[in-house]
């Protein structure tokens, strides 16, 4: 699914610095935007292929790292895309992670 006009719309309502950063903190927000916005789609598919799914689950089935899932999950729960199940499931080290899934309609 193509989900880029929706995070066109969302991405600028969340805020990656603060009114008085510093212009070296803007520069880095704005040249990460595009592979956030990847980011987002790819866990977004991930999550309606799969199910629901761990950081490290979700890491297993992308090409992404478990820290680059990591830092998406909360902004796309601030965004409304995903939301926690209230479950939990084992991560790749044994422990205990929270489980995620889909908020938006499919």
């Amino acid at each position: 699914m193509d989900y880029k006009k929706f995070f066109d719309k969302m991405f600028p309502e969340f805020p990656r610095v603060r009114e008085n950063d510093p212009v070296t903190s803007f520069e880095a927000a704005e040249s990460i935007k595009e592979s956030v916005l990847q980011h987002h789609q790819i866990i977004l598919d991930c999550l309606i292929k799969h199910g629901a799914l761990g950081k490290d689950g979700i890491a297993a089935r992308t090409n992404l790292d478990g820290n680059q899932v990591a830092r998406r999950m909360n902004e796309m729960r601030v965004l409304g895309l995903v939301m926690l199940t209230g479950n939990t499931v084992k991560s790749n080290t044994g422990r205990n992670e929270r489980e995620w899934k889909v908020a938006i309609p499919i």
